[in-house]
């Protein structure tokens, strides 16, 4: 298994319910025998606080990641998020079983 773990910051924070709504489209990609969350950062740790928003994706193997990526709706959530976004660190690590 994959997991998918995507950190983002947003340029100006009145744009931040924006941002997650265009992540939010990601959610309904099917994914084969994995998911996708998404989530607002809690801002409880000092040295964690530029993340605004986290990506979190589970996939069965790397055939579903580059099809998740792949769907029109990745593409359309980019669309409206690129723009608005300040930081993007992304990182596919394997499960550890």
């Amino acid at each position: 298994m994959i997991r998918h773990i995507v950190f983002f910051s947003v340029k100006d924070k009145a744009d931040l319910q924006t941002v997650l709504n265009g992540l939010r489209l990601l959610c309904n990609i099917p994914v084969r025998g994995g998911r996708v969350e998404i989530s607002e950062n809690l801002h409880t740790d000092a040295l964690s606080d530029d993340v605004d928003i986290v990506v979190y994706g589970e996939f069965d193997d790397q055939a579903a990641l580059d099809a998740y990526k792949a769907h029109q709706l990745y593409q359309d959530s980019i669309a409206i998020v690129r723009p608005l976004r300040e930081l993007r660190i992304a990182a596919d690590v394997m499960a550890q079983s």
